[in-house]
């Protein structure tokens, strides 16, 4: 099966479950307590408002949630096209007992690639958290590989990022983001992703006039 047949089912698979998570959450918000608009009003922020921010609160994070989600699984079709026994792999954590195991999003051949659609965390033990698995990767002999498509916008998240980065290369590993991680996936499987997202995403744009 062409893998562009592919991306537009599974785009199709994420759209349905977001449409239906943020559906049955805006019913569930009708029957919820609302007595906190007293605050939004105190604040300035009429009820109507206040109604749709709670709203687009909602679902902003499942929007962010299925977008990440979608995005690392093109990224592993077109992984797995190419490179047929490429897959998720779990590696015990030989470093501490928690957590037990280590998740490699997409191991090929001695890479283990991470895939990261963005990550905007300003959680200083993220670094600690991830060296660790980056060391514990390194050590069962692979090469730890990180892919990030979105770089955060924010400074504090920025820095956090230019540290993992730092982290990847001392110990071997690479780190790829932004431009560099679209062609990255391009260079290793000979998928142009970005265009294919960008063509059904201007599909999809055409059916919605």
């Amino acid at each position: 099966m062409p893998i562009e047949h592919e991306l537009r089912t599974l785009a199709k698979t994420y759209s349905a479950k977001l449409n239906m998570q943020t559906n049955n959450r805006v019913e569930e918000m009708e029957q919820d307590d609302q007595s906190h608009f007293l605050i939004y009003r105190v604040l300035g922020v009429t009820t109507k408002e206040g109604k749709l921010i709670d709203i687009y609160q909602n679902k902003g994070r499942f929007l962010y949630k299925y977008a990440g989600s979608f995005l690392e699984e093109a990224t592993k079709l077109c992984f797995k096209h190419k490179f047929p026994e490429s897959g998720a792999v779990k590696i015990p954590n030989t470093l501490g007992q928690r957590p037990k195991t280590f998740e490699i999003d997409c191991l090929v051949d001695l890479d283990a690639i991470e895939i990261k659609w963005r990550d905007a965390t300003t959680d200083g033990d993220h670094i600690t958290k991830e060296h660790t698995r980056i060391k514990v990767i390194s050590a069962a002999g692979y090469k730890p590989i990180r892919v990030m498509f979105y770089y955060p916008n924010r400074t504090q998240a920025q820095k956090i990022q230019n540290t993992l980065e730092t982290l990847y290369k001392g110990i071997g590993g690479t780190y790829h983001w932004g431009d560099d991680a679209w062609n990255y996936v391009k260079d290793r499987t000979n998928f142009d992703l970005k265009a294919l997202l960008e063509k059904i995403a201007e599909e999809n744009a055409h059916e919605d006039e």
